[in-house]
C-alpha cells in the first residue's frame, strides 16, 4: 500500500522568513523543501501531519498555506522531473541515475531522493559537503546520524572510511538510503533504524545534519559517541540559534574549529579536547 504524504504550498511568503519557515517546519518534522517562483513547497507524511503545530508556525510567520495529498510514486515523479544534479567544486557531483556521469569529479555520488532529506540541494547537505572536502576520513570510524538519502554515509565510504554507521527513526528514510547505498555499490555502510546514536559506541568522525531540536535532544548521546580526537559536524540550524548552541556546547570539552554559512544556515566544525 502506497504511503500517503501531506503536501503545503505557502505562497508569498516574506522573503526574510523564508529561512525561518523551513527551519520551524524541520523541527516537527517537514522535508523535501522546494522553493519556487510562488512561494514554498513543504512534505510530511499523513500519520505524522499535526495541524495544530503547524497553525503555531504559520501564525509566527504570518503566512497562510494550501494542503493537498499525493501518493509517493507522484512526489518521486516530481523529483525526477526538478532534480538538478548538484556540484560541490571539483570535490563531489550528486546526481540522479538518469543523469549523465560528471567529469573531473573526485567522487559522484547517485542519489534517488524520494521523500528522504539531503540531496545536496538544501544548504546545509551542501555545507557538511564543504566541511568533509577539508577531513582527513581515510581509515576512520564514522557515524551519519539522521542519514535520510544517506548522501553523507556514502560520500565517507568514498572518501575511504573504515566504517560507516547511518542512523535514521524513518521507515521511508532507510529504505532509501538503502537503495542508495546499494547504487553506489558501497559496503562498509551499516544501517540502523533508532531515536538515537548506538550504545556503547564511539566514532572518529560525528556527521548530524538534522534540526536544532533534534541535535539539542541528542547532545548527551552525541558527546558519548567522541573521544579524544573525534570531529563533529552539526548542521540543520540557523545562524541566529548559533550563539545559544555554542553556549550549550561550551559546557563540554569541545574545540569549535570553525563556522560555515550558506544562506541564513550555519554548519558547526567542533573537535572533542
Amino acid at each position: 500500500m502506497s504511503k500517503e504524504f501531506v503536501q503545503l504550498f505557502f505562497s508569498n511568503v516574506d522573503a526574510g522568513k523564508t529561512e525561518m519557515l523551513i527551519a520551524l517546519l524541520s523541527n516537527i518534522g517537514y522535508s523535501g523543501f522546494e522553493e519556487t517562483d510562488n512561494g514554498l513547497k513543504s512534505y510530511i507524511s499523513h500519520e505524522n501531519f499535526n495541524e495544530d503545530d503547524l497553525n503555531e508556525i504559520t501564525n509566527a510567520v504570518d503566512t497562510a498555506y494550501e494542503r493537498s495529498f499525493i501518493k509517493e510514486q507522484n512526489w518521486n515523479a516530481t523529483w525526477e522531473s526538478s532534480f538538478d544534479p548538484i556540484i560541490i567544486g571539483d570535490f563531489a557531483a550528486i546526481r540522479a541515475a538518469f543523469h549523465q556521469p560528471v567529469q573531473n569529479m573526485k567522487h559522484e555520488i547517485i542519489i534517488t531522493p524520494k521523500m528522504s532529506f539531503g540531496t545536496g540541494h538544501h544548504a546545509t547537505t551542501y555545507m557538511m559537503i564543504e566541511q568533509m572536502s577539508g577531513m582527513d576520513i581515510k581509515s576512520k570510524s564514522v557515524v551519519d546520524f539522521g542519514t535520510g538519502t544517506a548522501v553523507l554515509a556514502i560520500l565517507a565510504e568514498k572518501m575511504g572510511a573504515l566504517s560507516v554507521d547511518a542512523i535514521d527513526n524513518d521507515d521511508w528514510s532507510i529504505e532509501n538510503a538503502r537503495e542508495n547505498i546499494g547504487a553506489n555499490n558501497c559496503h562498509k555502510i551499516n544501517i540502523s533504524k533508532a531515536d538515537a546514536l548506538l550504545t556503547g559506541k564511539t566514532y572518529d568522525i560525528i556527521l548530524a545534519n538534522i534540526n536544532l531540536n533534534v541535535i539539542v535532544d541528542n547532545l548527551p548521546g552525541i558527546i558519548k559517541a567522541a573521544q579524544k580526537g573525534t570531529e563533529i559536524l552539526l548542521s540543520g540550524f540557523l545562524k541566529q540559534d548559533e550563539a545559544d548552541l555554542i553556549k550549550l556546547l561550551s559546557v563540554f570539552n569541545l574545540s569549535h574549529i570553525n563556522t560555515l554559512q550558506k544562506e541564513e544556515w550555519i554548519c558547526l566544525k567542533l573537535k572533542m579536547d
